[in-house]
Protein backbone atom coordinates (compact mmCIF):
# COMPACT_ATOMS: atom_id res chain seq x y z
CA UNK A 1 0.00 0.00 0.00
CA UNK A 2 0.99 3.66 -0.33
CA UNK A 3 1.55 5.69 2.83
CA UNK A 4 2.96 9.11 3.76
CA UNK A 5 6.12 8.45 5.80
CA UNK A 6 8.19 10.89 7.85
CA UNK A 7 11.86 9.95 8.28
CA UNK A 8 13.28 13.17 9.74
CA UNK A 9 11.72 15.92 11.86
CA UNK A 10 12.40 19.64 11.58
CA UNK A 11 12.49 20.07 7.81
CA UNK A 12 12.77 23.64 6.55
CA UNK A 13 9.83 25.46 5.08
CA UNK A 14 8.36 25.68 2.55
CA UNK A 15 7.49 22.01 2.82
CA UNK A 16 6.58 21.90 -0.85
CA UNK A 17 10.35 22.19 -1.46
CA UNK A 18 11.86 20.28 1.48
CA UNK A 19 9.23 17.51 1.15
CA UNK A 20 9.45 15.94 4.63
CA UNK A 21 6.75 13.39 3.82
CA UNK A 22 7.37 10.80 1.14
CA UNK A 23 4.69 8.59 -0.36
CA UNK A 24 6.21 5.13 0.09
CA UNK A 25 5.13 1.59 -0.63
CA UNK A 26 4.77 -0.22 2.69
CA UNK A 27 3.93 -3.77 3.61
CA UNK A 28 1.16 -4.15 6.16
CA UNK A 29 0.39 -7.34 8.07
CA UNK A 30 -3.07 -8.84 8.44
CA UNK A 31 -5.05 -7.93 11.55
CA UNK A 32 -4.02 -9.87 14.66
CA UNK A 33 -6.45 -10.79 17.44
CA UNK A 34 -8.19 -7.63 18.61
CA UNK A 35 -7.34 -5.71 15.43
CA UNK A 36 -9.23 -4.53 12.34
CA UNK A 37 -8.17 -3.73 8.78
CA UNK A 38 -9.66 -0.55 7.32
CA UNK A 39 -9.61 0.87 3.82
CA UNK A 40 -9.05 4.60 4.37
CA UNK A 41 -11.57 6.65 2.41
CA UNK A 42 -10.73 10.10 3.81
CA UNK A 43 -7.94 11.37 6.05
CA UNK A 44 -7.72 14.91 7.44
CA UNK A 45 -4.65 17.07 7.97
CA UNK A 46 -4.44 18.40 11.53
CA UNK A 47 -1.99 20.62 13.42
CA UNK A 48 -1.02 17.55 15.46
CA UNK A 49 0.40 16.05 12.25
CA UNK A 50 2.26 19.29 11.58
CA UNK A 51 3.66 19.21 15.13
CA UNK A 52 5.31 15.88 14.38
CA UNK A 53 6.74 17.15 11.10
CA UNK A 54 8.22 20.31 12.63
CA UNK A 55 9.55 18.54 15.72
CA UNK A 56 7.26 20.08 18.34
CA UNK A 57 5.99 16.59 19.17
CA UNK A 58 8.95 14.19 19.23
CA UNK A 59 8.02 10.77 17.89
CA UNK A 60 9.95 7.61 16.98
CA UNK A 61 10.93 7.58 13.30
CA UNK A 62 10.30 6.54 10.64
CA UNK A 63 6.59 7.05 11.15
CA UNK A 64 3.54 6.76 8.92
CA UNK A 65 1.55 9.88 9.76
CA UNK A 66 -2.15 10.70 9.99
CA UNK A 67 -4.61 10.29 12.84
CA UNK A 68 -8.00 11.71 11.77
CA UNK A 69 -9.86 9.57 9.25
CA UNK A 70 -12.85 7.50 8.22
CA UNK A 71 -13.05 4.32 6.19
CA UNK A 72 -14.59 0.93 5.51
CA UNK A 73 -13.76 -2.25 7.40
CA UNK A 74 -12.19 -4.89 5.14
CA UNK A 75 -10.87 -7.45 7.64
CA UNK A 76 -11.57 -8.34 11.26
CA UNK A 77 -9.17 -10.19 13.56
CA UNK A 78 -10.10 -12.86 16.07
CA UNK A 79 -11.87 -11.79 19.22
CA UNK A 80 -13.38 -8.60 17.81
CA UNK A 81 -17.06 -8.07 18.55
CA UNK A 82 -19.41 -5.40 17.25
CA UNK A 83 -17.41 -4.63 14.10
CA UNK A 84 -18.01 -6.37 10.77
CA UNK A 85 -16.63 -6.27 7.26
CA UNK A 86 -18.36 -3.48 5.36
CA UNK A 87 -18.94 -1.29 8.40
CA UNK A 88 -18.20 2.41 8.01
CA UNK A 89 -16.01 3.67 10.83
CA UNK A 90 -14.42 6.78 12.30
CA UNK A 91 -10.86 6.25 13.54
CA UNK A 92 -9.96 7.52 17.01
CA UNK A 93 -6.43 8.42 18.08
CA UNK A 94 -6.68 7.17 21.69
CA UNK A 95 -7.40 3.40 21.67
CA UNK A 96 -8.46 3.18 25.33
CA UNK A 97 -7.70 -0.18 26.92
CA UNK A 98 -10.69 -0.15 29.28
CA UNK A 99 -8.70 -1.58 32.17
CA UNK A 100 -6.19 1.02 33.39
CA UNK A 101 -6.76 3.42 36.27
CA UNK A 102 -7.92 6.22 33.96
CA UNK A 103 -10.27 4.04 31.94
CA UNK A 104 -11.83 2.58 35.08
CA UNK A 105 -12.37 6.14 36.31
CA UNK A 106 -14.41 6.90 33.19
CA UNK A 107 -11.71 8.97 31.45
CA UNK A 108 -10.71 6.85 28.43
CA UNK A 109 -9.10 9.83 26.67
CA UNK A 110 -6.36 9.65 29.32
CA UNK A 111 -5.80 5.90 29.00
CA UNK A 112 -2.26 5.22 30.27
CA UNK A 113 -1.81 2.15 28.09
CA UNK A 114 -2.84 4.13 24.99
CA UNK A 115 -0.41 6.92 25.93
CA UNK A 116 2.38 4.34 26.20
CA UNK A 117 1.81 2.68 22.82
CA UNK A 118 1.02 5.95 21.04
CA UNK A 119 4.34 7.30 22.25
CA UNK A 120 6.27 4.23 21.12
CA UNK A 121 4.65 3.96 17.68
CA UNK A 122 3.04 0.62 18.43
CA UNK A 123 -0.55 -0.61 18.48
CA UNK A 124 -2.63 -1.44 21.53
CA UNK A 125 -2.37 -5.18 20.90
CA UNK A 126 1.20 -5.45 19.69
CA UNK A 127 4.16 -4.05 17.80
CA UNK A 128 3.95 -2.13 14.54
CA UNK A 129 2.58 -4.04 11.56
CA UNK A 130 4.23 -1.72 9.01
CA UNK A 131 7.50 -2.40 7.17
CA UNK A 132 9.23 -0.56 4.36
CA UNK A 133 10.77 -1.81 1.12
CA UNK A 134 13.91 -3.09 2.86
CA UNK A 135 12.06 -4.72 5.75
CA UNK A 136 12.60 -1.93 8.27
CA UNK A 137 9.98 -1.15 10.87
CA UNK A 138 7.77 1.90 10.31
CA UNK A 139 6.01 3.26 13.38
CA UNK A 140 2.33 4.04 13.71
CA UNK A 141 1.09 7.56 14.40
CA UNK A 142 -1.29 7.55 17.38
CA UNK A 143 -2.37 4.01 16.59
CA UNK A 144 -3.88 5.08 13.25
CA UNK A 145 -1.40 6.11 10.47
CA UNK A 146 -4.23 7.29 8.28
CA UNK A 147 -2.31 9.00 5.46
CA UNK A 148 -2.39 5.66 3.70
CA UNK A 149 -4.56 3.49 1.53
CA UNK A 150 -5.11 1.01 4.33
CA UNK A 151 -4.67 0.79 8.09
CA UNK A 152 -4.57 -1.98 10.65
CA UNK A 153 -5.67 -0.65 14.02
CA UNK A 154 -6.87 -1.85 17.39
CA UNK A 155 -10.62 -2.41 17.47
CA UNK A 156 -10.64 0.16 20.27
CA UNK A 157 -9.54 2.77 17.71
CA UNK A 158 -12.81 2.51 15.79
CA UNK A 159 -16.35 3.80 16.17
CA UNK A 160 -18.95 2.36 13.80
CA UNK A 161 -21.19 4.98 12.15
CA UNK A 162 -24.19 4.94 9.82
CA UNK A 163 -23.26 4.34 6.20
CA UNK A 164 -25.06 7.43 4.92
CA UNK A 165 -22.68 9.86 6.67
CA UNK A 166 -20.38 11.25 3.94
CA UNK A 167 -16.73 10.40 4.49
CA UNK A 168 -15.72 14.05 4.10
CA UNK A 169 -17.85 14.79 7.16
CA UNK A 170 -17.24 11.57 9.09
CA UNK A 171 -13.45 11.94 9.10
CA UNK A 172 -13.59 15.21 11.01
CA UNK A 173 -15.43 13.66 13.95
CA UNK A 174 -12.33 11.66 14.93
CA UNK A 175 -10.25 14.58 16.20
CA UNK A 176 -11.56 18.09 15.49
CA UNK A 177 -15.06 17.42 16.78
CA UNK A 178 -14.03 15.23 19.69
CA UNK A 179 -11.44 17.73 20.87
CA UNK A 180 -13.18 21.07 20.31
CA UNK A 181 -16.73 20.06 21.18
CA UNK A 182 -15.58 17.91 24.06
CA UNK A 183 -13.74 20.88 25.56
CA UNK A 184 -17.09 22.66 25.79
CA UNK A 185 -19.44 19.81 26.69
CA UNK A 186 -17.18 17.55 28.77
CA UNK A 187 -14.29 19.57 30.20
CA UNK A 188 -15.81 23.02 30.77
CA UNK A 189 -19.38 21.73 31.15
CA UNK A 190 -20.69 25.04 29.87
CA UNK A 191 -24.20 25.84 31.14
CA UNK A 192 -26.90 28.23 29.88
CA UNK A 193 -26.23 31.88 30.47
CA UNK A 194 -22.44 31.70 30.54
CA UNK A 195 -19.98 33.50 28.29
CA UNK A 196 -17.32 31.63 26.30
CA UNK A 197 -14.28 32.93 24.44
CA UNK A 198 -12.38 30.72 22.00
CA UNK A 199 -8.81 31.60 20.99
CA UNK A 200 -7.65 30.00 17.73
CA UNK A 201 -10.05 29.35 14.87
CA UNK A 202 -8.64 26.25 13.31
CA UNK A 203 -10.85 23.19 13.09
CA UNK A 204 -10.70 22.49 16.83
CA UNK A 205 -11.46 26.09 17.81
CA UNK A 206 -14.32 26.35 15.32
CA UNK A 207 -15.73 23.06 16.62
CA UNK A 208 -15.66 24.57 20.12
CA UNK A 209 -17.53 27.62 18.80
CA UNK A 210 -20.18 25.35 17.26
CA UNK A 211 -20.59 23.44 20.51
CA UNK A 212 -20.90 26.54 22.68
CA UNK A 213 -23.50 27.94 20.30
CA UNK A 214 -25.72 24.93 21.03
CA UNK A 215 -26.21 25.99 24.64
CA UNK A 216 -29.02 28.42 25.48
CA UNK A 217 -28.18 32.06 26.17
CA UNK A 218 -24.41 31.58 25.87
CA UNK A 219 -22.40 34.51 24.52
CA UNK A 220 -19.66 33.16 22.22
CA UNK A 221 -16.63 35.28 21.33
CA UNK A 222 -14.18 33.98 18.70
CA UNK A 223 -10.61 35.27 18.42
CA UNK A 224 -7.97 34.83 15.72
CA UNK A 225 -5.41 37.16 14.12
CA UNK A 226 -6.42 35.80 10.71
CA UNK A 227 -9.50 37.84 9.88
CA UNK A 228 -10.30 35.51 6.98
CA UNK A 229 -11.54 33.06 9.64
CA UNK A 230 -13.90 35.51 11.32
CA UNK A 231 -16.77 34.97 8.89
CA UNK A 232 -16.49 31.21 9.42
CA UNK A 233 -16.72 31.73 13.17
CA UNK A 234 -19.87 33.82 12.81
CA UNK A 235 -21.41 31.16 10.61
CA UNK A 236 -20.43 28.56 13.21
CA UNK A 237 -22.45 30.44 15.83
CA UNK A 238 -20.16 33.07 17.36
CA UNK A 239 -21.87 36.24 18.56
CA UNK A 240 -18.76 38.36 18.06
CA UNK A 241 -15.27 38.05 16.58
CA UNK A 242 -12.03 39.89 17.20
CA UNK A 243 -8.31 39.94 16.61
CA UNK A 244 -6.22 39.42 19.78
CA UNK A 245 -5.40 43.12 20.21
CA UNK A 246 -9.10 44.04 20.30
CA UNK A 247 -10.18 41.23 22.60
CA UNK A 248 -9.96 42.89 26.02
CA UNK A 249 -12.21 45.78 25.01
CA UNK A 250 -14.73 43.43 23.38
CA UNK A 251 -14.87 41.19 26.44
CA UNK A 252 -15.40 44.19 28.70
CA UNK A 253 -18.21 45.43 26.45
CA UNK A 254 -20.03 42.10 26.20
CA UNK A 255 -19.68 41.08 29.83
CA UNK A 256 -20.15 44.43 31.53
CA UNK A 257 -16.53 44.42 32.59
CA UNK A 258 -16.91 41.20 34.58
CA UNK A 259 -14.92 38.91 32.27
CA UNK A 260 -15.79 35.63 30.58
CA UNK A 261 -16.86 32.47 32.36
CA UNK A 262 -14.97 30.07 30.09
CA UNK A 263 -11.89 30.63 27.93
CA UNK A 264 -10.85 27.90 25.50
CA UNK A 265 -7.26 28.08 24.27
CA UNK A 266 -6.94 26.20 21.00
CA UNK A 267 -3.69 27.76 19.80
CA UNK A 268 -1.05 25.82 21.69
CA UNK A 269 0.65 28.88 23.17
CA UNK A 270 1.60 29.54 26.79
CA UNK A 271 1.45 33.27 26.06
CA UNK A 272 -2.16 32.97 24.88
CA UNK A 273 -3.01 30.85 27.93
CA UNK A 274 -1.78 33.67 30.13
CA UNK A 275 -3.88 36.18 28.22
CA UNK A 276 -6.94 33.96 28.62
CA UNK A 277 -6.52 33.85 32.39
CA UNK A 278 -6.54 37.65 32.49
CA UNK A 279 -9.89 37.73 30.65
CA UNK A 280 -11.66 35.35 33.05
CA UNK A 281 -14.31 36.44 35.51
CA UNK A 282 -13.93 35.46 39.14
CA UNK A 283 -14.53 31.73 39.33
CA UNK A 284 -13.98 31.32 35.60
CA UNK A 285 -12.15 28.46 33.91
CA UNK A 286 -9.43 28.30 31.26
CA UNK A 287 -9.56 25.12 29.18
CA UNK A 288 -6.21 24.28 27.60
CA UNK A 289 -6.80 22.39 24.35
CA UNK A 290 -3.85 23.35 22.14
CA UNK A 291 -0.52 21.54 22.37
CA UNK A 292 2.32 23.98 23.12
CA UNK A 293 5.91 23.10 22.33
CA UNK A 294 7.33 21.06 25.25
CA UNK A 295 9.78 23.85 26.08
CA UNK A 296 7.10 26.49 26.62
CA UNK A 297 6.37 27.43 30.23
CA UNK A 298 3.39 29.23 31.73
CA UNK A 299 4.15 31.97 34.27
CA UNK A 300 1.13 33.68 35.81
CA UNK A 301 0.25 35.37 39.12
CA UNK A 302 -0.50 32.46 41.45
CA UNK A 303 -3.08 34.47 43.39
CA UNK A 304 -5.48 34.26 40.44
CA UNK A 305 -6.41 30.76 41.55
CA UNK A 306 -7.06 30.85 45.29
CA UNK A 307 -7.67 34.59 45.32
CA UNK A 308 -10.13 34.74 42.42
CA UNK A 309 -11.27 31.14 42.21
CA UNK A 310 -10.04 30.75 38.64
CA UNK A 311 -9.39 27.25 37.30
CA UNK A 312 -6.96 25.86 34.72
CA UNK A 313 -8.33 22.71 33.09
CA UNK A 314 -6.40 20.47 30.72
CA UNK A 315 -8.49 18.83 28.00
CA UNK A 316 -7.03 15.97 25.95
CA UNK A 317 -9.25 14.74 23.13
CA UNK A 318 -12.00 16.75 24.76
CA UNK A 319 -12.25 14.32 27.68
CA UNK A 320 -14.23 12.26 25.20
CA UNK A 321 -15.85 8.88 25.43
CA UNK A 322 -15.69 8.34 21.65
CA UNK A 323 -18.52 5.82 21.17
CA UNK A 324 -20.88 8.07 23.11
CA UNK A 325 -19.70 11.44 21.85
CA UNK A 326 -19.26 10.72 18.13
CA UNK A 327 -22.84 9.38 17.99
CA UNK A 328 -24.04 12.46 19.85
CA UNK A 329 -22.22 14.90 17.60
CA UNK A 330 -23.34 13.16 14.41
CA UNK A 331 -26.93 13.40 15.66
CA UNK A 332 -26.49 17.15 16.17
CA UNK A 333 -25.01 17.43 12.67
CA UNK A 334 -27.98 15.53 11.21
CA UNK A 335 -30.32 17.94 12.99
CA UNK A 336 -28.58 20.86 11.27
CA UNK A 337 -27.16 22.21 14.52
CA UNK A 338 -23.47 21.50 13.86
CA UNK A 339 -22.39 22.94 10.49
CA UNK A 340 -19.39 20.62 10.09
CA UNK A 341 -19.22 21.49 6.42
CA UNK A 342 -17.67 24.81 7.43
CA UNK A 343 -14.54 23.00 8.56
CA UNK A 344 -14.06 21.19 5.25
CA UNK A 345 -11.90 23.37 3.02
CA UNK A 346 -11.35 20.88 0.20
CA UNK A 347 -10.44 17.28 -0.70
CA UNK A 348 -7.27 16.47 -2.65
CA UNK A 349 -5.11 13.45 -3.53
CA UNK A 350 -2.63 12.27 -0.91
CA UNK A 351 0.21 13.22 -3.27
CA UNK A 352 -0.40 16.87 -2.35
CA UNK A 353 0.41 16.36 1.32
CA UNK A 354 3.60 18.44 1.51
CA UNK A 355 2.02 21.42 -0.22
CA UNK A 356 -0.90 20.99 2.19
CA UNK A 357 1.41 21.36 5.19
CA UNK A 358 2.32 24.82 3.91
CA UNK A 359 -1.34 25.69 3.43
CA UNK A 360 -2.06 24.68 7.03
CA UNK A 361 0.84 26.71 8.44
CA UNK A 362 -0.27 29.75 6.46
CA UNK A 363 -3.89 29.46 7.58
CA UNK A 364 -5.21 28.86 4.07
CA UNK A 365 -7.08 25.70 5.02
CA UNK A 366 -9.16 24.61 8.00
CA UNK A 367 -9.52 20.90 7.28
CA UNK A 368 -8.00 19.64 4.06
CA UNK A 369 -8.97 16.02 3.44
CA UNK A 370 -7.05 13.47 1.41
CA UNK A 371 -8.28 10.63 -0.75
CA UNK A 372 -5.50 8.08 -0.14
CA UNK A 373 -6.76 5.75 -2.86
CA UNK A 374 -6.87 8.40 -5.57
CA UNK A 375 -4.41 8.16 -8.43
Amino acid sequence: MRSAVLREQGAARPYAESRPLAIEALEIAAPRPGEVGVRIERASLCHSDLSVVNGSRPRPLPMALGHEAAGIVEAVGDGVDGIAVGDHVVLVFVPSCGDCRECRAGRPALCSRAAEVNGSGELLHGASVLTDAVGGRVNHHLGVSAFAEYAVVAAESLVVIDRDVPFDIAAMFGCAALTGMGAVFNTAEVVPGQSVIVFGLGAVGLAAVMAAAQIDDVVVIAVDPNTDKHELALRAGANAVATPDATADLVAELTGGVGVDIAIEAVGSARVMGACLELLARGGALVSVGLPHPEQELTVPALQFAGSGKRLLGSYMGDAIPARDIARYIALWRAGRLPMELLHTDTVPLAEINESLDALVEGRVIRRLFVPNAA
